[in-house]
């Protein structure tokens, strides 16, 4: 699942896409039908990246990519978002086990169903993240290469680096136009 670059935005409802920046705020465009782009000001809006948020848990806290995914391969139907709370934290318990009740309001769990109903039919949904477990092989392919190849060897009348010692700078004088 690669969630990287889709963000909530706080005050806003659902989610969006991080299309790019400029020098007034990120331009955002909505995950939803009517794909609104906004541009929302960098010094007053709060944006979380799904990739970061975790939820709290009794041991420690639980990924929300991990827990979406727990959703998606859930053999339960999924419950509406809109759904009394103890529908909802059953459903928790068995998507997210171990998560903190104490801190897990019904209305978190409302706001992870919804999010999960706007990515479900995306193909990122079913995206594998960069950097993951796709490019693994790859590194260590790159690392075995690296290994075989012989590392040249210098010759043995060559110098050893020196550093090049030099006179403290000079300060420069200004002369200013007003009135010398």
């Amino acid at each position: 699942m690669n969630l990287r670059g889709i963000v909530a935005v706080s005050g806003r409802p659902g989610l969006f896409k991080l299309v790019g920046q400029n020098k007034v705020g990120y331009v955002l465009e909505s995950l939803d039908e009517q794909k609104l782009k906004i541009v929302a000001n960098i010094s007053t809006t709060k944006l979380a990246s799904l990739e970061d948020i975790t939820i709290y848990g009794e041991d420690e806290e639980l990924k929300l990519v991990d827990v979406l995914a727990n959703i998606a391969a859930s053999k339960n139907a999924v419950p509406d978002s809109k759904a009394d709370g103890k529908a909802l934290r059953s459903f928790f318990l068995e998507v997210a086990p171990g998560h903190d009740q104490e801190k897990v309001y019904a209305s978190d769990m409302k706001k992870i169903l919804t999010w999960y109903q706007l990515l479900k039919d995306l193909p990122l949904f079913t995206e594998t993240p960069e950097g993951a477990e796709a490019d693994a092989p790859k590194v260590e392919e790159k690392v075995e290469k690296k290994a075989k190849a012989a590392p040249k060897a210098k010759p043995s009348n060559a110098k050893a680096p020196t550093t090049k010692t030099s006179a403290p700078a000079k300060k420069a004088n200004m002369t200013s136009k007003k009135g010398v």
